[in-house]
Protein backbone atom coordinates (compact mmCIF):
# COMPACT_ATOMS: atom_id res chain seq x y z
CA UNK A 1 0.00 0.00 0.00
CA UNK A 2 1.09 3.54 -0.79
CA UNK A 3 2.12 5.82 2.06
CA UNK A 4 0.98 8.77 0.05
CA UNK A 5 -2.41 7.24 0.49
CA UNK A 6 -3.14 7.33 4.48
CA UNK A 7 -5.63 9.47 6.11
CA UNK A 8 -9.27 8.29 6.70
CA UNK A 9 -10.47 11.26 4.02
CA UNK A 10 -7.37 12.52 1.46
CA UNK A 11 -8.05 15.80 -0.42
CA UNK A 12 -6.01 16.88 -3.22
CA UNK A 13 -4.97 19.99 -4.63
CA UNK A 14 -8.19 19.90 -7.10
CA UNK A 15 -7.59 20.63 -10.42
CA UNK A 16 -11.55 20.37 -11.56
CA UNK A 17 -13.69 23.19 -11.96
CA UNK A 18 -17.14 23.80 -10.76
CA UNK A 19 -18.48 23.79 -14.26
CA UNK A 20 -16.94 20.35 -15.26
CA UNK A 21 -18.08 18.76 -12.11
CA UNK A 22 -21.33 19.83 -12.85
CA UNK A 23 -21.67 18.28 -16.50
CA UNK A 24 -20.33 15.05 -14.81
CA UNK A 25 -22.98 15.39 -12.33
CA UNK A 26 -25.58 16.16 -15.33
CA UNK A 27 -24.43 13.02 -17.61
CA UNK A 28 -24.93 10.60 -14.37
CA UNK A 29 -27.57 11.89 -12.36
CA UNK A 30 -25.56 11.45 -9.15
CA UNK A 31 -25.35 15.31 -8.48
CA UNK A 32 -27.09 16.75 -4.58
CA UNK A 33 -29.45 18.60 -6.53
CA UNK A 34 -28.26 22.04 -4.99
CA UNK A 35 -27.89 23.56 -7.91
CA UNK A 36 -25.07 25.42 -6.66
CA UNK A 37 -22.52 23.66 -9.03
CA UNK A 38 -21.10 21.76 -6.27
CA UNK A 39 -21.83 17.90 -6.94
CA UNK A 40 -19.00 15.79 -4.46
CA UNK A 41 -18.90 15.07 -0.96
CA UNK A 42 -17.52 17.09 1.73
CA UNK A 43 -18.67 20.23 0.24
CA UNK A 44 -21.99 22.57 1.83
CA UNK A 45 -24.12 19.49 0.81
CA UNK A 46 -22.96 16.97 2.29
CA UNK A 47 -22.80 13.32 1.41
CA UNK A 48 -25.70 12.11 -0.76
CA UNK A 49 -23.77 9.19 -3.12
CA UNK A 50 -20.75 7.37 -2.85
CA UNK A 51 -19.38 4.47 -4.64
CA UNK A 52 -17.78 1.18 -2.54
CA UNK A 53 -14.70 -0.71 -3.82
CA UNK A 54 -16.75 -4.18 -4.21
CA UNK A 55 -19.43 -6.34 -2.13
CA UNK A 56 -18.37 -6.02 1.56
CA UNK A 57 -17.18 -2.69 1.44
CA UNK A 58 -20.34 -1.51 -0.45
CA UNK A 59 -22.33 -3.66 2.30
CA UNK A 60 -20.48 -1.79 5.03
CA UNK A 61 -20.70 1.92 3.66
CA UNK A 62 -24.70 1.54 3.33
CA UNK A 63 -24.89 0.48 6.77
CA UNK A 64 -22.99 3.31 7.80
CA UNK A 65 -24.41 5.44 5.41
CA UNK A 66 -28.17 4.87 6.87
CA UNK A 67 -30.82 7.02 5.09
CA UNK A 68 -28.30 9.75 4.62
CA UNK A 69 -26.53 8.52 1.65
CA UNK A 70 -27.27 5.62 -1.16
CA UNK A 71 -24.23 3.58 -1.94
CA UNK A 72 -23.48 1.73 -5.50
CA UNK A 73 -21.14 -1.59 -6.06
CA UNK A 74 -19.20 -1.23 -9.55
CA UNK A 75 -18.68 -4.75 -10.03
CA UNK A 76 -21.65 -7.25 -11.09
CA UNK A 77 -22.94 -9.71 -9.30
CA UNK A 78 -21.46 -13.12 -9.66
CA UNK A 79 -17.97 -11.25 -9.98
CA UNK A 80 -15.53 -10.22 -7.34
CA UNK A 81 -13.38 -7.23 -6.60
CA UNK A 82 -10.03 -8.92 -7.42
CA UNK A 83 -9.14 -9.24 -10.70
CA UNK A 84 -12.06 -7.35 -11.80
CA UNK A 85 -11.71 -4.36 -14.44
CA UNK A 86 -14.09 -1.28 -14.62
CA UNK A 87 -15.50 0.30 -17.27
CA UNK A 88 -14.17 3.38 -18.80
CA UNK A 89 -16.54 5.49 -17.45
CA UNK A 90 -16.89 4.69 -13.89
CA UNK A 91 -14.12 7.31 -12.84
CA UNK A 92 -16.52 10.08 -14.26
CA UNK A 93 -19.24 7.96 -12.37
CA UNK A 94 -17.61 8.46 -9.27
CA UNK A 95 -16.09 11.48 -9.70
CA UNK A 96 -19.83 12.91 -10.14
CA UNK A 97 -20.52 11.02 -6.07
CA UNK A 98 -19.54 12.52 -3.18
CA UNK A 99 -17.36 9.48 -1.46
CA UNK A 100 -15.15 6.21 -2.92
CA UNK A 101 -14.59 3.77 -0.25
CA UNK A 102 -11.44 1.68 -1.07
CA UNK A 103 -8.87 -0.91 0.15
CA UNK A 104 -5.49 0.80 -0.34
CA UNK A 105 -4.28 -2.82 -1.82
CA UNK A 106 -2.05 -3.82 -5.03
CA UNK A 107 -4.33 -6.69 -5.24
CA UNK A 108 -7.24 -4.16 -6.14
CA UNK A 109 -5.00 -1.90 -8.63
CA UNK A 110 -8.03 -0.76 -10.85
CA UNK A 111 -9.20 0.60 -7.30
CA UNK A 112 -6.16 2.15 -6.64
CA UNK A 113 -5.65 3.78 -9.96
CA UNK A 114 -9.00 5.31 -9.24
CA UNK A 115 -8.81 6.77 -5.99
CA UNK A 116 -5.52 8.27 -7.27
CA UNK A 117 -7.26 9.77 -10.23
CA UNK A 118 -9.98 10.92 -7.74
CA UNK A 119 -6.86 12.89 -5.01
CA UNK A 120 -5.41 14.26 -8.26
CA UNK A 121 -8.10 15.55 -9.92
CA UNK A 122 -11.72 15.64 -7.90
CA UNK A 123 -10.86 17.39 -5.13
CA UNK A 124 -14.62 17.25 -3.14
CA UNK A 125 -14.68 13.83 -3.57
CA UNK A 126 -14.07 11.62 -0.58
CA UNK A 127 -11.25 9.24 -0.75
CA UNK A 128 -11.87 6.57 2.41
CA UNK A 129 -8.92 3.45 2.96
CA UNK A 130 -10.93 0.85 4.61
CA UNK A 131 -7.27 -0.40 5.77
CA UNK A 132 -6.40 2.53 7.15
CA UNK A 133 -4.22 1.49 10.90
CA UNK A 134 -4.70 -2.07 10.24
CA UNK A 135 -0.98 -2.07 8.93
CA UNK A 136 -0.13 -4.34 12.24
CA UNK A 137 -2.89 -6.67 11.34
CA UNK A 138 -2.32 -7.84 7.93
CA UNK A 139 -0.99 -11.03 6.97
CA UNK A 140 1.31 -11.80 4.60
CA UNK A 141 0.38 -13.86 1.39
CA UNK A 142 3.44 -16.21 2.12
CA UNK A 143 2.31 -16.57 6.08
CA UNK A 144 2.44 -20.39 6.18
CA UNK A 145 1.27 -22.72 8.58
CA UNK A 146 1.76 -26.22 8.93
CA UNK A 147 -0.84 -28.95 8.40
CA UNK A 148 -2.41 -30.82 11.35
CA UNK A 149 0.00 -33.55 11.40
CA UNK A 150 2.78 -31.07 10.78
CA UNK A 151 3.52 -33.37 7.15
CA UNK A 152 1.97 -30.70 5.18
CA UNK A 153 2.68 -26.75 4.59
CA UNK A 154 -0.01 -25.19 4.07
CA UNK A 155 0.18 -22.92 0.52
CA UNK A 156 -2.65 -20.02 -0.45
CA UNK A 157 -4.49 -22.31 -2.96
CA UNK A 158 -5.36 -20.76 -7.22
CA UNK A 159 -8.52 -20.26 -8.01
CA UNK A 160 -10.02 -23.43 -10.03
CA UNK A 161 -12.61 -21.33 -12.30
CA UNK A 162 -15.80 -23.26 -13.36
CA UNK A 163 -19.64 -22.56 -14.06
CA UNK A 164 -22.39 -23.55 -11.73
CA UNK A 165 -25.95 -24.60 -13.44
CA UNK A 166 -28.37 -21.71 -14.14
CA UNK A 167 -26.12 -18.83 -14.13
CA UNK A 168 -23.56 -17.43 -16.15
CA UNK A 169 -19.94 -17.81 -16.72
CA UNK A 170 -19.20 -14.35 -15.51
CA UNK A 171 -20.75 -15.21 -12.39
CA UNK A 172 -18.09 -17.60 -11.94
CA UNK A 173 -15.23 -15.85 -13.58
CA UNK A 174 -13.05 -16.16 -10.35
CA UNK A 175 -10.93 -13.75 -9.22
CA UNK A 176 -7.84 -13.16 -11.42
CA UNK A 177 -9.38 -14.90 -14.46
CA UNK A 178 -9.53 -12.47 -16.64
CA UNK A 179 -7.66 -11.90 -19.50
CA UNK A 180 -4.66 -9.47 -20.02
CA UNK A 181 -3.47 -9.99 -16.58
CA UNK A 182 0.30 -10.59 -16.25
CA UNK A 183 2.44 -13.42 -14.19
CA UNK A 184 3.49 -10.71 -12.00
CA UNK A 185 0.05 -9.20 -10.70
CA UNK A 186 -0.50 -12.90 -9.47
CA UNK A 187 3.26 -13.41 -7.72
CA UNK A 188 2.20 -12.76 -4.05
CA UNK A 189 5.04 -13.77 -2.19
CA UNK A 190 5.97 -11.34 0.13
CA UNK A 191 2.94 -9.42 -0.62
CA UNK A 192 -0.26 -8.49 1.87
CA UNK A 193 -3.04 -10.66 1.71
CA UNK A 194 -5.93 -8.38 1.53
CA UNK A 195 -8.76 -10.61 2.62
CA UNK A 196 -9.44 -8.67 5.80
CA UNK A 197 -13.06 -8.73 5.01
CA UNK A 198 -13.28 -12.57 6.09
CA UNK A 199 -12.61 -11.19 9.76
CA UNK A 200 -15.12 -9.88 11.55
CA UNK A 201 -13.27 -8.33 13.85
CA UNK A 202 -11.12 -6.69 11.25
CA UNK A 203 -14.45 -5.72 9.14
CA UNK A 204 -15.40 -4.08 12.79
CA UNK A 205 -12.29 -1.53 12.33
CA UNK A 206 -13.29 -1.30 8.57
CA UNK A 207 -16.62 0.02 9.19
CA UNK A 208 -15.33 2.65 12.10
CA UNK A 209 -12.56 3.94 9.46
CA UNK A 210 -15.95 4.54 6.89
CA UNK A 211 -17.50 5.90 9.60
CA UNK A 212 -15.11 8.51 10.98
CA UNK A 213 -14.01 8.95 7.08
CA UNK A 214 -18.38 10.06 6.35
CA UNK A 215 -17.83 11.90 9.71
CA UNK A 216 -14.98 14.00 8.22
CA UNK A 217 -16.98 14.41 4.52
CA UNK A 218 -20.12 15.07 6.29
CA UNK A 219 -19.81 16.58 9.65
CA UNK A 220 -23.21 17.15 10.23
CA UNK A 221 -24.39 13.89 10.45
CA UNK A 222 -20.90 12.20 11.75
CA UNK A 223 -22.96 11.11 14.88
CA UNK A 224 -25.28 9.19 13.07
CA UNK A 225 -22.68 7.45 11.30
CA UNK A 226 -21.13 6.77 14.79
CA UNK A 227 -24.17 5.39 15.85
CA UNK A 228 -24.95 3.11 12.87
CA UNK A 229 -21.64 1.90 12.52
CA UNK A 230 -21.75 1.10 16.54
CA UNK A 231 -25.34 -0.75 15.65
CA UNK A 232 -24.02 -2.79 12.94
CA UNK A 233 -20.61 -3.90 14.89
CA UNK A 234 -22.73 -5.22 17.37
CA UNK A 235 -24.22 -7.74 14.40
CA UNK A 236 -20.87 -8.31 13.64
CA UNK A 237 -20.12 -9.35 16.74
CA UNK A 238 -22.64 -12.29 16.25
CA UNK A 239 -20.30 -13.59 13.54
CA UNK A 240 -17.59 -13.14 16.07
CA UNK A 241 -19.54 -15.79 18.47
CA UNK A 242 -20.47 -17.45 15.99
CA UNK A 243 -17.60 -18.44 14.75
CA UNK A 244 -15.62 -18.96 18.07
CA UNK A 245 -18.06 -21.15 19.83
CA UNK A 246 -18.36 -23.56 16.29
CA UNK A 247 -14.42 -23.90 16.55
CA UNK A 248 -14.63 -24.30 20.52
CA UNK A 249 -17.22 -26.70 19.43
CA UNK A 250 -14.82 -28.67 16.39
CA UNK A 251 -13.48 -32.14 16.59
CA UNK A 252 -10.30 -31.36 14.56
CA UNK A 253 -8.79 -28.06 13.85
CA UNK A 254 -8.62 -28.81 9.87
CA UNK A 255 -10.51 -28.37 7.22
CA UNK A 256 -9.55 -29.04 3.43
CA UNK A 257 -10.65 -25.90 0.95
CA UNK A 258 -10.07 -27.23 -2.78
CA UNK A 259 -9.77 -23.66 -4.12
CA UNK A 260 -8.45 -20.25 -3.66
CA UNK A 261 -7.32 -19.60 0.33
CA UNK A 262 -9.21 -16.16 1.12
CA UNK A 263 -9.46 -17.78 4.36
CA UNK A 264 -6.39 -17.14 6.23
CA UNK A 265 -7.56 -14.31 8.54
CA UNK A 266 -10.53 -16.13 9.58
CA UNK A 267 -8.20 -19.49 10.36
CA UNK A 268 -5.51 -17.31 12.51
CA UNK A 269 -8.25 -15.51 14.33
CA UNK A 270 -10.15 -18.43 15.22
CA UNK A 271 -6.81 -21.01 15.73
CA UNK A 272 -7.94 -24.01 13.07
CA UNK A 273 -5.75 -24.49 10.10
CA UNK A 274 -6.97 -24.30 5.46
CA UNK A 275 -5.10 -27.20 3.49
CA UNK A 276 -5.41 -26.50 0.39
CA UNK A 277 -3.73 -28.50 -2.60
CA UNK A 278 -3.04 -25.32 -4.71
CA UNK A 279 -0.48 -22.48 -5.29
CA UNK A 280 -0.37 -19.26 -4.57
CA UNK A 281 -0.84 -18.44 -8.30
CA UNK A 282 -4.74 -18.06 -9.36
CA UNK A 283 -3.33 -19.75 -12.30
CA UNK A 284 -1.46 -22.67 -10.67
CA UNK A 285 -3.17 -26.15 -11.07
CA UNK A 286 -2.24 -28.60 -7.94
CA UNK A 287 -0.21 -31.59 -9.23
CA UNK A 288 -0.89 -34.80 -8.57
CA UNK A 289 0.99 -35.26 -5.81
CA UNK A 290 -0.33 -32.23 -4.12
CA UNK A 291 -3.80 -34.02 -4.77
CA UNK A 292 -2.49 -37.27 -3.02
CA UNK A 293 -1.17 -35.12 -0.22
CA UNK A 294 -4.50 -33.45 0.26
CA UNK A 295 -6.50 -36.72 0.30
CA UNK A 296 -4.14 -37.90 2.62
CA UNK A 297 -5.12 -34.97 5.11
CA UNK A 298 -8.72 -35.98 4.95
CA UNK A 299 -8.13 -39.34 5.61
CA UNK A 300 -5.37 -38.69 8.39
CA UNK A 301 -8.16 -36.10 10.10
CA UNK A 302 -11.33 -37.82 9.16
CA UNK A 303 -12.93 -35.38 7.59
CA UNK A 304 -16.43 -35.73 5.94
CA UNK A 305 -16.30 -32.48 4.21
CA UNK A 306 -14.57 -31.02 1.76
CA UNK A 307 -15.21 -27.22 1.28
CA UNK A 308 -15.35 -25.50 -2.16
CA UNK A 309 -15.27 -21.86 -2.94
CA UNK A 310 -18.95 -20.55 -4.18
CA UNK A 311 -17.45 -19.01 -7.37
CA UNK A 312 -15.10 -21.66 -8.27
CA UNK A 313 -15.55 -24.67 -10.04
CA UNK A 314 -16.74 -27.86 -7.88
CA UNK A 315 -14.61 -30.35 -9.97
CA UNK A 316 -11.39 -30.36 -7.57
CA UNK A 317 -13.37 -30.64 -4.49
CA UNK A 318 -15.81 -33.35 -6.45
CA UNK A 319 -12.20 -35.34 -7.32
CA UNK A 320 -10.90 -35.49 -3.24
CA UNK A 321 -13.80 -36.70 -2.21
CA UNK A 322 -14.13 -39.36 -5.32
CA UNK A 323 -10.82 -40.55 -3.84
CA UNK A 324 -10.93 -40.52 0.11
CA UNK A 325 -12.77 -40.91 2.69
CA UNK A 326 -15.01 -37.97 2.27
CA UNK A 327 -18.14 -38.10 1.97
CA UNK A 328 -19.41 -34.41 0.37
CA UNK A 329 -18.67 -31.62 -0.42
CA UNK A 330 -19.89 -27.87 0.89
CA UNK A 331 -19.63 -24.24 -0.50
CA UNK A 332 -18.16 -21.80 1.47
CA UNK A 333 -18.16 -18.12 0.23
CA UNK A 334 -15.21 -15.32 0.71
CA UNK A 335 -17.78 -13.04 1.08
CA UNK A 336 -16.04 -10.75 -2.29
CA UNK A 337 -19.26 -10.71 -4.10
CA UNK A 338 -22.90 -11.90 -3.60
CA UNK A 339 -25.18 -14.20 -6.46
CA UNK A 340 -28.65 -13.59 -7.70
CA UNK A 341 -30.42 -15.98 -5.09
CA UNK A 342 -28.19 -14.26 -2.38
CA UNK A 343 -29.39 -11.28 -3.80
CA UNK A 344 -32.89 -12.30 -3.90
CA UNK A 345 -32.51 -13.65 -0.23
CA UNK A 346 -31.52 -10.33 0.97
CA UNK A 347 -27.77 -11.55 2.31
CA UNK A 348 -25.00 -8.77 2.78
CA UNK A 349 -21.87 -9.92 4.41
CA UNK A 350 -23.69 -10.71 7.78
CA UNK A 351 -26.03 -13.33 6.39
CA UNK A 352 -23.33 -15.12 3.84
CA UNK A 353 -21.13 -15.40 6.54
CA UNK A 354 -24.30 -16.69 9.44
CA UNK A 355 -26.07 -18.70 6.74
CA UNK A 356 -23.02 -20.27 4.42
CA UNK A 357 -19.86 -20.16 6.10
CA UNK A 358 -20.50 -20.71 9.85
CA UNK A 359 -22.43 -24.02 8.90
CA UNK A 360 -19.92 -25.31 6.36
CA UNK A 361 -16.60 -24.47 8.71
CA UNK A 362 -18.52 -26.05 11.06
CA UNK A 363 -19.41 -29.70 9.29
CA UNK A 364 -15.82 -29.53 8.33
CA UNK A 365 -14.15 -29.34 11.61
CA UNK A 366 -17.06 -31.50 13.00
CA UNK A 367 -18.67 -28.93 15.11
CA UNK A 368 -22.03 -30.82 14.56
Amino acid sequence: MSDTRRSVVRRSAGLLGAGLAGSLAGCTGTGDGSGNGTTNGGGDGGVDSGYAMFFPLHDWASQVAGDHATFTNPVDVGQLGHGWEPSGTLTAEVAASDVFVYFDSPEFTWAQDLASTLESDYEEVAVIDGLRDLDERLLAWDHGRESHDGEHEDEHAGEDGGDHSGETDAEHDHEGHHSGETDAEHDHEGEIDPHVWVDPILAKDVVDTIAAGLGEADPDNADDYAANAEAYNAELDEVDEAFAATVEAAERDVVVLAGHDSFQYLAERYGFEVHSPVGVSPQNEPSGSDIADTIAVVDDNDIDVVLYDRFASTNLAETIVENSGATETMAVTPAGGSTREWNEAGYGYREQMLEVNVPAFGRALGAE
